[in-house]
C-alpha cells in the first residue's frame, strides 16, 4: 500500500475553500427540481473510494433567485471530502450530478466531473457514460465548469446564489 504525503495545513484550507467554491458554482446552475451530487475519491494505493451524496432541492422559477435547499450534514460532508480530493496529488475520482428530468424524457440527466491530481475537471457527455453508466435509462449530457469564472477576479459579484448559503 503507498504512503499518502502530507499537506500543509494552509493547502488544506485553500483546498477547503475551492471545494465550497466549486459547490457554489454547482447549485448556482441546478434547474428548478431534485438533484443529487455523488462523490467518489480514491487515495493511491485503496482499493474502495470513500464516497459521499449531496440530496438537493431546488426550488423557483430557474432564476437566481431559487432556493436551494441542502441539508448542513450533506453539504460538509461533500465538501471534506472534495477538499481532500483537491489537496492529496495521490487522489483520484469522480463527481457527477443525477437530476431527475421531466416526464417523458430519460429518467434523468447525469453530468460528470473527473478529479485527478488535485483537479476536477468537465467531461464529456461519452466520458460520463463511460465513468459513471450503470444501465440506468439516463441522458448523458456534457459537463459545465464549477470552477471561478473569469468575471469573477475582476471583482465581479460571486456565482454564489444568495440560497447556496441556505442549509435545511
Amino acid at each position: 500500500m503507498a504512503q499518502l504525503k502530507p499537506v500543509s495545513l494552509d493547502r488544506f484550507a485553500e483546498a477547503r475553500e475551492e471545494a465550497y467554491t466549486v459547490l457554489a458554482h454547482l447549485m448556482a446552475r441546478l434547474a428548478p427540481g431534485e438533484h443529487v451530487v455523488r462523490l467518489g475519491v480514491t487515495m493511491d494505493g485503496q482499493e474502495r473510494p470513500l464516497t459521499a451524496t449531496l440530496p438537493l432541492t431546488v426550488e423557483g422559477e430557474g432564476t437566481p433567485d431559487d432556493l436551494v435547499g441542502a441539508e448542513e450534514k450533506y453539504l460538509h460532508n461533500m465538501a471534506f471530502l472534495l477538499a481532500c480530493g483537491l489537496a492529496q496529488p495521490l487522489s483520484y475520482g469522480v463527481m457527477y450530478l443525477r437530476s431527475v428530468s421531466e416526464e417523458g424524457g430519460p429518467a434523468c440527466t447525469v453530468r460528470a466531473w473527473h478529479l485527478c491530481y488535485t483537479v476536477l475537471n468537465e467531461c464529456s457527455a461519452a466520458e460520463a457514460a463511460e465513468l459513471v453508466g450503470d444501465g440506468e435509462r439516463a441522458d448523458f449530457v456534457d459537463a459545465f465548469s464549477v470552477h471561478s469564472q473569469p468575471e469573477d477576479e475582476d471583482g465581479g459579484e460571486a456565482v454564489y446564489p444568495p440560497v447556496a448559503y441556505t442549509v435545511l
